[in-house]
């Protein structure tokens, strides 16, 4: 975390000074906005933390509630989330509190007495070391709230509008606010009375029933529900001996997966209720909570579960549905305009909760959206940068759902009816990777490089999340992982992994840096006059020795630029080669060196050779507008 470049902070240096929007922000919601969030669940939230970081661009957050969320439905927190809880700077925060999962245990029915259950495996949760971050579960209204503490200290000092529930909204074919939208306050002294309110764009982040959805014509489409799950989080007495461990369950009358939760004693069960006959209408849902702890004792026995408390329980019917389009242009519209209202999350994609998707795949669905607005309205990029967000999500919500058919099909399934004993855990290993968040691989666009150059990082897939590594830093010589650095303001990351040549010689590290530093066709030419000179791109060099062969003062410019008001040095885009973890053999980068770029949402945008300038200026030239004069 870096401050002081401002002058000196006494306080908390996580609250930012406030800018732009954030001085003298309006208590009412205003007439007119930038952008118009309709919803604070995860999505909705994520956004706004994202549009926070942008001074000067007007969002405002509405939700029908009349306060927080004070418990919520999703509680599965993989690692590419936590990965992003990085960037907004809570991570280590939220592991504190969080329950990790390490492993999981598989139970299937005795052989020699099928009314008892036994445990028959156990799974490592990520053998592999997909991630330096833990598999984590902890209520989803704990995840809201480290968002809407991190937008409140924000420069814009954001806080969600409560009480407004959206009504409708028309999109007109010009104007500067084109989307007018309908509200009704559902508290406050005006309950019952409708508000409009006037934006540049919407971004509808309300849930399964999203009626922005509805307004902009969007259907979801899919597979009626088929099976039944009676969900609740409970406290209880047990003799089960792994109600403290993830566990499928498969047992002669049913199926259950388990999930221990924060706090040391509360705990998920999703109990199998089987079957649903359309033709009941639904009937499945008047279940009560005392049919399901039932059912549970069925399926757990031998062993017994004597409930003392239940903080929340539902029953829902498994269904998979996915959205035509994320955004309102329709199909034989697309490249006549850009969207002007967008969809996320449970809007525009439902499925099982058992795969511990729904809120991570919705959190990565606000972070697509949120930056590229952020660059459009701030007078970075053009408009036609927003077209990419349904073509982005829209692939990877299809290939969640289809996942998740699997992996619900296969627990839904009795234990008679696996072809192979260990078919669930094997599954539930070699997928590890999709679940965990991961195989999320964006294809070529114009925010997307062709990968011919793969062959010089081939630990970094372009299209890709990029995977931190061990570094040192070179000024203050701390070890530190490469990614973590990288925090949700916005910005490109240009990382520069140098040949072998130390720092001051005329090698192609030395030359590109000179070539970013000050030619016109650099992507940092695009700065606005008077902002830092990373204010857009953050630009870092990596080198192969360890960091007593690298003298600070002969490394370019670039990679210490001034900053601040004060035009301080910044020391913390230089670092070198953790001698315990190489970076470039763990991450297959070439010894001649290589460019990673990679996007404000931490996805790797291209991989080229030091010497390709003209490649690097070709791929940002589309994405910029204003331009200046380069040089440090």
């Amino acid at each position: 975390m870096q401050f002081h470049h401002h002058g000196y902070v006494s306080g908390d240096p996580r609250v930012q000074p406030a800018a732009g929007v954030g001085i003298n922000r309006p208590a009412e919601l205003p007439e007119e906005v930038d952008v118009l969030i309709v919803g604070s669940g995860p999505a909705g939230m994520l956004a706004a933390a994202q549009l926070s970081q942008f001074p000067n661009v007007t969002t405002r957050m509405v939700e029908r509630r009349p306060g927080r969320l004070a418990i919520g439905q999703a509680d599965g927190i993989q690692a590419r989330s936590v990965e992003t809880f990085q960037a907004f700077g809570f991570a280590e925060r939220i592991i504190a509190e969080a329950y990790r999962i390490t492993e999981m245990a598989f139970w299937k029915p005795d052989p020699a007495n099928h009314a008892n259950i036994i445990r028959t495996a156990r799974a490592v949760d990520d053998e592999t070391g997909i991630s330096e971050f833990p598999h984590l579960i902890v209520n989803q209204a704990r995840v809201l709230d480290y968002f809407a503490e991190y937008m409140a200290n924000a420069p814009t000092r954001m806080t969600p509008d409560y009480g407004y529930e959206f009504v409708g909204l028309e999109v007109a074919d010009e104007g500067e606010h084109p989307v007018t939208v309908t509200l009704l306050h559902t508290a406050g002294p005006r309950e019952g009375q409708e508000q409009i309110v006037r934006a540049k764009y919407v971004v509808g982040a309300d849930g399964a029933r999203s009626k922005v959805r509805q307004a902009i014509g969007c259907t979801l489409a899919g597979d009626q529900a088929n099976h039944a799950w009676g969900v609740m989080d409970a406290l209880a007495v047990t003799d089960f001996p792994d109600i403290r461990t993830k566990c499928a369950i498969q047992g002669a009358e049913g199926s259950i997966l388990l999930i221990p939760r924060e706090g040391g004693h509360l705990f998920r069960m999703y109990v199998d209720l089987g079957e649903v006959d359309p033709s009941t209408h639904h009937a499945v849902r008047n279940t009560t909570i005392e049919q399901i702890i039932a059912k549970a004792n069925a399926i757990l026995h031998p062993y017994t579960l004597d409930v003392r408390n239940i903080a929340w329980h539902s029953v829902y019917e498994v269904g998979h549905r996915l959205t035509d389009r994320f955004d309102d242009v329709l199909p034989e519209d697309r490249g006549t305009r850009t969207p002007r209202v967008f969809i996320t999350g449970d809007a525009c994609h439902t499925h099982s909760a058992k795969a511990g998707q729904g809120m991570n795949v919705s959190l990565q669905d606000g972070f697509n959206i949120a930056w590229k607005l952020g660059h459009v309205l701030e007078g970075r990029s053009p408009e036609s940068l927003l077209s990419t967000y349904s073509a982005e999500r829209q692939v990877v919500a299809r290939n969640l759902i289809d996942f998740d058919k699997q992996w619900s099909a296969m627990m839904a399934k009795k234990p008679e009816e696996f072809e192979n004993p260990s078919e669930l855990e094997d599954f539930y290993v070699r997928t590890a990777e999709f679940p965990a968040g991961f195989m999320t691989e964006y294809q070529p666009s114009m925010l997307v490089g062709a990968a011919d150059h793969q062959h010089l990082a081939t630990g970094f897939p372009v299209g890709k999340r990029f995977k931190s590594a061990p570094v040192v830093r070179v000024a203050d010589t701390n070890p530190m992982h490469l990614g973590h650095h990288a925090t949700a303001d916005g910005r490109w990351r240009i990382y520069v992994f140098a040949d072998p040549a130390l720092p001051g010689s005329d090698s192609p590290a030395e030359q590109l840096a000179e070539w970013i530093a000050n030619s016109p066709d650099s992507p940092l030419a695009a700065t606005p006059s008077g902002a830092d000179p990373d204010a857009w791109f953050d630009v870092k060099v990596i080198y192969q020795q360890d960091h007593t062969s690298i003298d600070i003062g002969t490394v370019h410019g670039v990679f210490k630029p001034h900053v601040g008001p004060f035009k301080l040095t910044d020391y913390e885009k230089v670092y070198a080669t953790d001698p315990g973890a190489d970076i470039f053999e763990l991450r297959g980068i070439d010894r001649d060196g290589a460019v990673v770029v990679v996007r404000p949402d931490q996805y790797v945008a291209h991989v080229l050779p030091l010497a390709a300038t003209a490649e690097l200026a070709a791929f940002f030239a589309p994405l910029l507008l204003e331009r200046r004069t380069a040089g440090f």
